[in-house]
This record gives C-alpha cells, structure tokens and sequence, in this order.
C-alpha cells in the first residue's frame, strides 16, 4: 500500500498535481485552492471560535427592559442571512458534483458554522451591559477578515464565462448566491459604524479612543448580585458559560463570602420551593405522597432521560465494533470507515450531553427537596407542643434535619439507578448468551451462589454502621457534656477520667469501624474475584459442552463478563442506600405526626370560676404577682403552664388578648448569638428613647461601656463571653423590650447582687412595666413586700394566695445577696495564624497511618496495577502469537475479535454484540495454544485478586490506625487546652472537630483516599502499557494533558472555594435550629415563631446557594471532560480510517490503542475529581492537626510536695491578671493573707474579681504578675493536676452530666455508697433521690430531671465529699430556698469548721458569722476586715450593703 501524506490530501480535496498541491498563483489570479482554505475556511474557524467566546457573556436585566438599538438588529438579521446563503451553496455545489466539490462543501460549510455561531454571539451581547455600544471591536474585525474571500471568488466567476451563461443555471446560481453574499455584508458593516443608539444612553459607557466604547473588567457585573442560570441562552446552560463570572472570580481569590455567589434561579428560591411544598400538603397525608406530589412529575420525566442515556451508551461500542471489524478489511469502502466516525462522534456526543443535564436536573430536584424537608421540619419543631417534643433528644432533632434529611434528599440520586441497572444487566446477559450460548450459565450460577455471601457481608456492614453511629453519638454526647461542662471538670481535675471515658466509648467506635472496614475489604476482594471466577468457568462449561474455544470467545466474553459485575457489584449499595432513606423517612414523618401545639383548645374562652379542682389562680391586669416556695415546688411549671408549654388535663387556663403574646424571662437565660442589641431588640424596630430606657432599667448601661464595642459586642454562643448576672439582666431586658401586656419574669433577680437586684425591682419591675401584669417568681423575700398577691406553691399546688403579710410568716424572711459571678469574657474566635501546606497535610496522614504500613500500601498497589497490566499485555502476546499461526483470514478475524472486545474491557458502562461474521473457529492445531495461553492468563488474574485483597486488607488496618492515632491526640490536646481557648471558641467549633471532621477521617477521606490512589496507579499503568505497545499515541496526549491541567486549574480554585463557603453556611442553619429548640419557650411566648421562620428561610437560603453552584460547577467540569472525551475518541476514529486507507498497521493495536486512550479521558476526569474531592476531605486532617498541635495549653509541672497543703494558710501578693491581652485588669494589685482554718466572705459587684480569685488560685488563669502562696508555697510551682486535686470548690454554674446521681457525686468511685447517701441527707436531697430510685437513677440531659435549685445542691455534695484544706464557694445555692439555704450554711460550718473557707456571698446573712470579709471593687482589695468593724463604718461598702438588707 503506497504512503499517503498530507500533500496527497490536499491534492485530492483540491483536485490539483500531487506535484503542486496548493499553489497560491493560478492562470493570472489566486488558486481556488488558496481562497477558498486560507482566505476563506481558515477566517471562518477564526470568527467561529472567538465568536463562541461571547457566549457566556452575563446577561443584564437591567439592559433587557426596551427593545435593542437598531444596529445590533440590523446585525443579526445581517448574519443569518449570510448563513442561509452559504447553505444555498453548499445545496447547488452537490447539485454540480464538480471535481472540486469537497473543497467547496468545506469552506461552505466552515463559512454555515462561523455565521451561526456569530448570530447567536450578537444575540447574546444585546442583552448585556454591550448593548449601548457597538460591541467588542473583534467582532468587526473577524466580518472584514472575510471580505477578501467574496471578492476574489466573484473575480473568479467573471473571469470564467461558464458562471455568467444562461445555458448553465447552476453555475450562475452560485454566482448570483456569491453576489448576494456582498448584500449582508454591507448592512453589517453599516450597522457597525452607525449604531443607532441614543446619546443618553451612548454616555453611560464612555472610555472611548475611536469612538467606540469598551467595556473595562472592573465593569464586570458583581456576581452577589447576579441571579444563577436564569436569562441565560441555550447554548450558556448547555456549557454551564454562565459560570464562568464566577470561576474567574475564584480564580482572583476573591470568593470570600457567602454573599459573593450567584443568587438561586426563582424556581429553586427557598420561598417559591416551600410555598408549592406546603400546598401540595393538604390534610393529614404521609411525607412520601407529599413529596411525590411535589416533585413526581419532574422526576419522572427524568427517568425517560436515562432511558435514553441508556440507549444512546450502547450504541457507542457497537460503532466501535464496526470500525475495527472495517480496518480489518482492506477492501472496504472508505464511506464506510467515515459514516463509523462520524457515528461514533454523534452518539458519544449525544450520551455525555444526556447524561451531563441528567446529573444536574436531578440535583436541582434533590436541592428543591432538601429545602422543602429541612424548612418543614423546622417549622413542625415550633409548632410541636410542649410534652409532645419532650420524647425527643435535641441530638434526635438536630439528626432529622441533618443525617435523615440528607438520606431522603440522596434518594432523588438512586431512584433511577434501581430500575437503570437491572436493564443493563439484562442487555449483558442477553449479549452474553448470543457469543456462548447456555455456557453462561455456569457463570452466572456462581455468580448468583455469591451474592447470598455479598448480602451477608452487606448486612454485617450495615448493622456495624447503626453500632459505630450508636457509639458515635454517644462519644458525641459525652464531648458536648465535657465542653459545656469544661469549667467543672477542671476545677474538679477531673479530665484523666473523663478522657478514659471518651477513649472507652471511641474503643467501641473503633470495633464497629474496624470489622466495616475489614469487611468492605473482603466485598472488594469478592468483586475482583468475581469477573475471574466466572470468566473460567463460563469457558470450562463452554468446552464441557463440546465446543472449540477461541480467542474471539475469550475476549468477547472477558468484556461482557467485565460489563456484568458492574451492576452486580453497585446495585446493593443503591439498594441500600434507597432502604436507608426509607429508615429515615419513616423517622422524619413520626415526627411530623407528633402533637402540635393547640393554643384554641389549650385556653378557655372565658375567665374560669371559683371552684375549679388542682390549681385556682385569677389575676387582675396590671398586677404584680410574686410566686414564692421552695426548690422544686412547681414555680416554673406554673409559668410554662400559663404559656400553653405543658399539657392541660382538666380545667381552664384563661389569658385576655394571649396573641399579643408573653414577655418571658426564664430562669436559665437564653440568650442568642448574636450582639447585644440585636439580642435586646429580638426583631422589633430600634426606638432610640425606649431602648435607653430599656438599658437603665436593666442596669446595663455599665456592662456595655466595659464591652469592647458596647452594645454591638457579639456575645458568642448561648452568651459565653458575659456572666451570669448579665445574661439574666439581658435577658429580662429582651423581655421589656418587647412591650407586652403580661410578663412572666422566672427568677431573674436571682444571678445579681443586692444593690443590682433593688434597682431592678424599682426601675424596671415597678416603674418601668408599671401597668402591666408581672407574675415574678424569686427567693429574694425583701421584694415580696411589694407585691399586689402572693402564691405561695407546693408541691405543684397552690398552698395559699393573699398579701404579703399574709403569706411571708409561712416563710421564713431572711434577705438575700445574690450571684455575682464575674466571667468577663469577650467574642473571640479561635483562629490559627498559621495554614498548614497541604503537603504538610499529606505527610501527617502518612505519619498518622504509619511509615511502614503506609509504604506496604502503595506496594500491594503497585503490585496489584502491575499484575493487571500484565494480563493485558498477555493478552495482546497472545493474539500476536495465534496470528502468526493462523491463516491471513483467520488471522484477521482473530484481531478483529480481539481489538473490539477488549476495548470494552476498558470503556465504562460500555455493551457491545459482534457479528457472526467476526468469530471464526480456529484450526484444531491451536487448541493447545489456546489452553496454554488461557491457563497463564488465570495465573496472572488469580495473581491480581490476591493483591487487590492485600491491598484491600492493609488500607482497612491502615485506616484505623490512622484514626485512632488522630483522635487520641486531639482529645489529649483539648482537655489540656487553657479556659481562655474554651471561652474565646464557640463550643460548635471545638465539637465539630470531634464530630463531622473526625468522621470524615474514619470514613469519607479513606473512601476517597482509596479511589484516588487506584485511579492513580491506574492511569500510570496504562500510560505505561500505551508507550510500550504504540508510542506515537502519546504525542496527542500531551497538549491534551496541558489542556486537562489548564480545565482543572480553572475549576478547582473556585470548586474548593464553593465547598468551603458550603461548610460555612451549613453550621449556622444547625446552630440556629439547635439556637430555637433551646429557646423554644422564650419563641413562642413572645409570639416570634413566624420571623425565626423567616430567619431560618434566609441562612437555608444562603446554604442552598452555595450547594446549587457547588453542583454546578462539578457538572461545568463534567461536560467538558467528556467533550476533551469524544474529541478524542473521534480524532482516533478519524486517524484509524485515514491509516486503514494508505498504510498497513496492526488493527489489534489500533484498537489497543484506542481502547486506552478512552481508558485514561475518564481516569482522568476522575482524578481531578477525586483529588478535589480528597482535598477537601484532608482540610478535616488539617482542622484536627490545628488543634492537636497549636492548641494554647495549660503548664504540666508534677513535682509536689507530700501531704501539701496541711494548714490552709492562703497569701496573695501584688496579684496582677488579666484574661487576655488588650483586655482590663481582672484583678489589678491584689494582696490579702487568709489565716488557717478561716471562714472569709467575699462581696462585691459584678465584675468586681470576685470568682477572678478562685480563677487564679485554681490557675485556670495565668497571672501576669506577683505570685500566690498556699502554706508557703507558690502554686505556680505545682502540676495543674496535684494542685486542683488539693483544693475544692462549688462552682457558681450547677452543672450535671448525663448519667447517674452516683457517676455526678463521685465520677472517679473514690467513695462508698453509704457516704454519697449521708451526704444527699445532708443537703437535703435525700427524698428527691429517693423519688427518682436511688443512686442509679438517671439525671437526665444535664440534669434536667431535677430543678436548677436541685442542681446546686447536688454540686454542694461533691464539695461535701472531698478532704481538701482549702473550700472555695461561689454562689452555691443562688436558686435554693431561704430555709434549705440556712441548713446548708450549717453543714458546712459543721463539715469544714477546721478547714480554710472563701465564700463569694450571695445572702448577707451567710457571711455576717464569717471571721472576715472581703470587699472587692474594680479588681483590687476595697474593704478587708471582720464584718463587725466593717459595719461600724458609715463611708464602708459593706455597711451599705448591709444597710440595704434592712430597707
């Protein structure tokens, strides 16, 4: 065959000499030759391809509102018609049939294409901000480049009289079409040079040279403006063009914002998405029907698109059957190698289109669902009554929105897989059975007998999931106690056990991990094992049954049987995951059955009548009720009573004008993250005078001018940076604001000092809500006096109503000084200076994995990739050698056989049948050769499934070695990280690190970590594979690589960008649902329930946008593989039959070659992927590494003397602390000695030091200067541990863990049970116990099954176990009862009458018995003497204090 090269083309497409293919010059003007490929094609491809560039030009509807300037219409219309001529050409050039059609039909056809693309090019920049210009000066330029072409074509015509002659119609159509073709060109040009635009609008954009304006790059529209996919053209949606403002932005490094993206198209807005939800809902109907409702239709039309998609993916490997079965014949004609190409390039088109919009309208339903079910379930939980939602964790909650929720969306995902996959499955089986008849059935039978075994390890690894979530939430559960209750545990030195308690419940965690980890690697070791088991013996049934086995037999049935295990292999896990979301659906509508509130039935119409059985209380308006008792007698039940939060049994519960709503302040203040203001304001509008006065009366004007940004100061999470006192006075000061008719106030006087708590009571209680109903419960009985009635309560009873010199004999009066807790700790977030590279990152998995077993893995991987390109490359051995020892007929059937099928081995998702014509029967000869060659063929295959199981088996033990390791040093690092950490870190930040980042190290890094280094090895094995057997393959690839870096660059930028501002959005939609199910109460009796929805709308919104365009840019990615994809494959097609025609290649080779070169697109595309998507996994690594390593933590130091302290002696000298740098002075100069075995009292305002001392000496803070000496000896100098182990304290916050009442007494069990039992006597909590069931009666969810008063004296008796020298009290018994409080004093004047006592006074009483007192103020020493001297002088802060106590 003689060598055909590019001058013999040219020759033939030109119809010139092969001796002078193009010449410029021909009979005394330029050669068609020339103007038609130079002058005219090669201007064509130029304006097609920039023309195409204005594509994805951002529409603005600021522009769309008139009709455009008559210039770009006159364009339009100019370029249209240039295409409809040239189409008029190309039908009367084939009419013709001249020797040099090609030549025309090419330039024709370059000529339909540039005019086209160029027509959609101007209709999309009239609708940008070029409207009001003439538009890109490029345009202009690439209409002049064609102009040449015209002229000297009709300068052709009239040279040669043929085109002017009547006798010739055809060829004087071309010539009048050639003439015709000036006409557009003119207008165009016209329309350019006069645009027709107005001189109003002609100045909005002026930057002019020549007078035409260009639009700068700093005009470019802000993409937080702009709306996503809506206005977009066709061609814009089909090539995702209208992302790319945005992926230019991220590639600037300038997508920092949530509010930097794309606003959601208006069908996908949250609000439209949830209006058309809850219309669909009508009555009581299952959440399946609705969801069915709302979205059916639209999915199922879907299902017809992969339908096609289906379709379209078969016959792709059919045609490349057909072109190899071409090249093996060499006197096929070259049509029919053409119409192969061509048809290879049509539907592998058509399939990556299909399936590109599949993938994206899907995700678009599964984000349209996402926002119905999670705005749904927030709504339900505001609605749910009261005993309703007490059945549910907040854990559970929070689950149905996140975990459960996300099932149900993933659903909308495999739906269409489930019926998909048994379709192609049946295909296969079909195919198969046409190349080996009933043979298959061997097979197929162990194939089935396998899948028992896949269900059992898919079922082991299903239930091992539920156990490892089980224990997850538990260890979850444990570290939310842990750091909510941070401060205790410290104080307590108690983080060794807690710590063995994390550790014990992770052991758990981890056994559950390790079995699904070892199982998921046997399930990969039996699918590696599966194509290889049937594959041997399918041939074994096959020659049993008596027929000759060939190598075309061999590869057809290696590829279909490669094609089999696809389905076989995903469909349990689509299974699954569609029973999963069954599971969770199941959850989310037993929720959605659960009782709503029913305020209409909840409260009578009228006002209720004497003589009603259980509680009888009528109140008049503008009273002031004071509801007294002590601990536990129901004070708080009557307000959630009067608020519709319980349920009612019987009777009537009466509330004039209860749609106005409640202003409630509870007793735990819930306060929202959020500033100060916006906290106080709570929705309302901003009314300057009353806001003032809000403040004033509150007694808050101090604390915001102390406030770094006074009342704009972000208070952190459930008011972290404030104390106790502040969160009680912003709270009521919330409730004031709202300007309600009936306030319930529960007892927010208890958490302030004296002087704090008289103001309160006259300005804001008396003066400030005078006129409205105030029901008040408190302790504080110097109040009581002020009341218009009195309740006094017991028992969840009413005892007596009536005034206050009626009821407060019943009680014994003893004025109270109250919390003073002083925690003055502002906003701050715990960020790292530093940003770990991420080969850093890499090398801290390695080191987390283990070196040794690390490099084990990539071992077992290369040996496993080495293995399988091995059989490959046996594979092409063998067919090179049965060609050789066959007949040329045989012989090119063999490849024929060969190169098809095992191009299938290769393509994903590919069917294929052969011809009957392309399987030959060998001669008998080569039978042993067949069996010699299929035998080393097993060897090497059972080679590779042992390595896959190695590999498979070493990643899983890898896996959890890594996770283990992870997770032991970052607890190790929090429980020693410093309070100032704790208080300056949002508690979701530091939980999220011990939850989502470190389940993405267990399970999402290691899946994508796996698939990752496969597809690495992977492409490196065929491009080794490809340069062994045809080198010149790779010469393509090597722009194409360059080009796959460039795409990826583009990509990733932004992709990581979109996912991280995803994350960020996430966590305020759960803290906000987390935020309302706390504040449920406060919600609903403020009447607040409609704007937290909104609220709720609004951060989903902001979520929902930055998942849509994390969606599409992936599918932005996607379609552009897959066209580098079919670009590819069609380029090959075109060479295989340009080579079938003038050269002799191998046609096994060719079809190697091809079948590769498919292989490495989609690996590939793959690896940008999944090396994103590991990226992103890895930041967990990295987030984890952060705290593990640069976490602030507390000295270590363990050199102790014995028996220290044994006197109590306590000495404070030139004390110096403040909490953080550029903060004030905590403590400022402090010096006092505390003699042994004195009971000292310590008194002050908020913010005064007061806890600030029991701070320093527990060291929870460092001190910035003097030292403090305990018997003799500096603190500072002791461990952490063996000092706080030496000293106890009753911390001001009562705070319980889940568990036990003994696991609260005595974590450790240092204690017998006799002795906690004395010690609950001794502070009275003997007979609440017993109620409950004894020591192992559960406290519930931080101890909510006992009351806050409760709590406080289960705190006491942790104090009362303890043997230490030295007892710090700080506000132990704020929310106990007058009488319980004197017992207590008594205990622990008894308990501790030879031991060292600093009390922090909330009752002036407790300390006037004291042996001294001390006054603090402004963080230094104000008073320091016995209460006696202190009260003797008038100027005495004290003896104010005291002098308050008898007002």
């Amino acid at each position: 065959m003689r060598f055909f090269g590019p001058a013999e083309l040219v020759a033939g497409l030109c119809h010139t000499d092969e001796q002078n293919p193009f010449p410029v010059w021909q009979d005394g003007h330029i050669s068609p030759c020339f103007n038609q490929l130079v002058l005219g094609a090669l201007p064509h491809a130029g304006m097609a391809i920039f023309s195409a560039c204005y594509l994805g030009t951002t529409r603005d509807p600021i522009h769309t509102l008139t009709a455009p300037p008559c210039g770009w219409r006159l364009r339009l219309v100019s370029a249209l018609l240039a295409a409809l001529l040239f189409t008029a050409d190309v039908v009367v050039v084939s009419l013709l049939q001249q020797a040099d059609m090609y030549l025309d039909v090419f330039a024709d056809g370059c000529a339909i294409l540039a005019w086209l693309v160029h027509f959609s090019a101007i209709a999309v920049l009239q609708s940008t901000a070029f409207r009001r210009t003439r538009g890109p000066p490029l345009l202009l330029l690439l209409v002049l480049l064609s102009v040449p072409n015209v002229v000297i074509t009709l300068m052709i015509y009239c040279d040669s009289q043929e085109y002017l002659h009547l006798t010739q119609p055809l060829k004087l159509a071309r010539f009048v079409l050639a003439s015709t073709r000036t006409v557009p060109l003119l207008v165009y040009l016209l329309a350019f040079t006069f645009p027709c635009i107005s001189d109003a609008g002609y100045t909005l954009y002026i930057n002019a040279v020549d007078g035409s304006p260009l639009i700068p790059e700093s005009a470019e529209p802000d993409t937080g403006e702009m709306v996503a996919e809506d206005g977009s053209s066709c061609v814009s949606r089909l090539f995702y063009l209208w992302m790319n403002p945005l992926f230019r932005r991220g590639q600037r490094g300038e997508l920092d914002r949530p509010a930097d993206v794309y606003h959601l198209p208006q069908k996908l807005r949250t609000n439209v998405v949830c209006r058309y939800f809850n219309q669909c809902w009508e009555g009581d109907v299952g959440l399946l029907r609705v969801l069915h409702k709302a979205f059916g239709l639209r999915f199922y039309i879907l299902g017809v698109l992969k339908v096609l998609v289906n379709l379209s993916s078969f016959a792709g490997p059919l045609l490349l059957s057909a072109l190899v079965n071409f090249m093996e014949d060499a006197g096929a004609p070259v049509s029919t190698g053409v119409y192969c190409a061509l048809g290879l390039f049509a539907t592998s088109l058509l399939t990556s289109v299909l399936q590109n919009i599949f993938n994206y309208e899907v995700s678009k339903v599964a984000l349209a669902a996402r926002a119905a079910l999670v705005s749904s379930i927030y709504s339900k939980a505001l609605q749910v009554s009261g005993s309703s939602l007490a059945s549910c964790t907040l854990g559970e909650l929070v689950n149905l929105m996140t975990a459960d929720s996300d099932r149900v969306v993933n659903f909308f995902r495999s739906f269409h897989e489930l019926w998909s996959m048994p379709f192609q499955f049946c295909i296969t089986l079909y195919l198969l059975y046409l190349q080996v008849g009933v043979a298959f059935l061997g097979g197929l039978g162990v194939a089935l007998l396998l899948l028992p075994f896949n269900r059992f390890l898919a079922i082991r690894i299903l239930s091992n999931s539920k156990g490892m979530l089980r224990c997850k939430d538990d260890r979850v559960k444990l570290m939310t106690e842990i750091l909510f209750g941070i401060r205790v545990i410290k104080f307590y030195n108690w983080e060794p056990h807690f710590t063995q308690k994390v550790n014990d419940s992770r052991k758990q965690e981890l056994s559950h991990l390790k079995a699904i980890k070892y199982l998921d690697a046997m399930c990969v070791y039996t699918w590696a094992a599966l194509p290889v088991v049937i594959s041997i013996l399918t041939f074994v049934t096959y020659v049993l049954l008596g027929h000759q086995l060939t190598a075309a037999k061999v590869f057809t049935t290696l590829a279909l049987v490669g094609m089999l295990v696809v389905p076989l292999n995903a469909f349990p896990w689509v299974l699954n995951g569609i029973l999963e979301a069954k599971v969770s659906l199941d959850r989310i509508q037993r929720f959605f059955k659960l009782t709503n509130q029913d305020l209409q039935a909840y409260y009578g119409p009228d006002s209720p009548t004497d003589g009603e059985t259980g509680l009888f209380l009528v109140l008049v308006q503008g009273s002031l009720v004071v509801v007294v008792g002590k601990v536990g007698c129901g004070k708080s039940s009557l307000l959630a009573a009067v608020t519709g939060e319980l349920s009612r049994l019987s009777g009537v519960v009466y509330v004039a004008d209860r749609a106005a709503g409640f202003g409630l302040a509870a007793q735990e203040p819930w306060i929202q993250h959020a500033s100060v203001r916006d906290n106080i304001l709570f929705g309302k509008a901003h009314d300057p005078a009353f806001y003032q006065a809000v403040i004033e009366a509150c007694a808050l004007s101090d604390d915001l001018n102390v406030l770094p940004n006074g009342d704009k100061t972000e208070v952190g999470e459930n008011g972290v940076t404030l104390s106790g006192g502040q969160k009680a006075r912003l709270a009521l000061a919330r409730a004031v604001y709202m300007d309600k008719d009936i306030y319930l106030l529960d007892d927010p006087l208890a958490a302030v000092d004296t002087d704090v708590a008289e103001h309160l009571m006259k300005k804001c209680i008396m003066e400030l809500l005078k006129g409205k109903t105030r029901i008040l419960c408190t302790h504080r009985l110097e109040f009581v006096y002020k009341a218009d009635l009195v309740v006094l309560m017991d028992n969840g009873t009413i005892v007596r109503t009536g005034t206050a010199a009626e009821i407060l004999p019943l009680v014994e009066a003893v004025p109270k000084k109250l919390k003073n807790d002083h925690n003055m700790k502002e906003k701050g977030l715990f960020t790292s200076s530093y940003n770990i590279c991420m080969l850093i990152v890499y090398r801290t998995y390695w080191a987390a994995v283990g070196g040794v077993l690390a490099a084990s893995i990539l071992m077992s991987l290369l040996l496993m990739q080495a293995s399988r390109n091995l059989s490959d490359w046996w594979l092409s051995h063998w067919i090179s050698e049965l060609k050789n020892n066959s007949s040329s007929r045989t012989n090119g059937s063999t490849s024929a056989a060969f190169s098809s099928p095992h191009l299938l081995l290769f393509s994903p998702g590919g069917l294929m049948s052969f011809p009957s014509s392309s399987v030959q029967t060998f001669p008998s000869n080569t039978s042993s050769d067949v069996q010699f060659y299929l035998n080393v063929y097993t060897c090497i295959a059972v080679a590779n499934t042992v390595f896959t199981a190695l590999r498979a088996f070493l990643f899983a033990h890898g896996v959890v070695c890594a996770s283990t390791f992870i997770h032991r040093r970052l607890l190790d690092r929090v429980l020693k990280a410093t309070m100032t950490f704790f208080d300056t870190t949002p508690m979701g930040r530091v939980l999220n690190r011990f939850s989502s980042d470190v389940y993405s190290v267990d399970d999402k890094l290691p899946f994508v970590l796996n698939i990752l280094l496969a597809t690495v090895f992977n492409l490196l094995g065929m491009l080794v594979i490809i340069s062994y057997s045809l080198p010149w393959v790779l010469v393509p690839l090597l722009p194409l690589a360059l080009f796959y870096f460039r795409t990826q660059r583009f990509y990733r930028h932004t992709s990581r960008e979109l996912k991280r501002l995803y994350s960020l959005t996430l966590s305020p939609v759960y803290s906000h649902f987390s935020e309302t199910l706390t504040g449920l109460g406060t919600i609903r009796a403020s009447g607040s329930s409609a704007r937290f929805v909104e609220e709720n709308a609004r951060r989903l919104e902001q979520n929902q946008r930055c998942l849509f365009l994390s969606n599409a840019a992936a599918q932005w990615l996607d379609i552009r593989l897959q066209l580098i994809g079919v670009s590819v494959v069609t380029g090959l097609g075109v060479i295989a039959v340009v080579q079938h025609q003038f050269d002799s290649v191998d046609p096994g080779l060719v079809g190697l070659s091809l079948s590769y070169s498919l292989s490495i697109t989609m690996l590939l595309s793959g690896l940008i992927s999944n090396f994103t998507e590991t990226e992103m996994q890895l930041v967990s690594v990295e987030r984890t590494e952060e705290y593990s390593t640069n976490l602030p933590i507390e000295p270590q130091q363990l050199n102790l003397p014995s028996a220290w302290p044994d006197q109590g002696r306590l000495e404070f000298r030139g004390v110096v602390l403040a909490y953080r740098d550029g903060l004030p002075n905590a403590l400022d100069g402090v010096s006092l000695v505390v003699r042994p075995g004195e009971k000292v009292g310590i008194v002050g305002r908020t913010g005064s030091g007061k806890s600030t001392l029991f701070l320093a000496l527990f060291r929870m803070v460092e001190l910035d200067q003097g030292e403090i000496l305990l018997d003799g000896l500096d603190v500072s100098t002791v461990g952490l541990a063996q000092l706080r182990s030496r000293l106890a304290i009753i911390p001001q916050d009562p705070f319980l863990f889940s568990g036990t009442i003994r696991e609260n007494l005595d974590p450790c069990g240092r204690n017998p049970d006799q002795q906690l039992l004395d010690v609950l006597d001794q502070c009275h909590l003997s007979s609440a116990v017993n109620r409950m069931g004894g020591l192992d009666a559960e406290v519930g969810e931080r101890g909510k099954c006992f009351s806050v008063g409760q709590r406080q004296l289960l705190c006491l008796a942790r104090a009362l176990l303890t043997q230490a020298k030295l007892l710090c009290i700080d506000e132990a018994t704020a929310s106990v009862d007058q009488k319980t409080d004197k017992l207590l004093q008594q205990t622990i004047r008894e308990k501790f009458h030879d031991k060292t006592v600093l009390t922090i006074a909330h009752r002036i009483n407790t300390i006037m018995d004291c042996d001294r007192v001390l006054v603090m103020h402004a963080g230094k020493v104000a008073e320091f003497d016995t209460p006696a001297a202190l009260c003797q002088t008038d100027q005495s802060i004290f003896h104010r204090l005291v002098g308050l106590r008898g007002e």
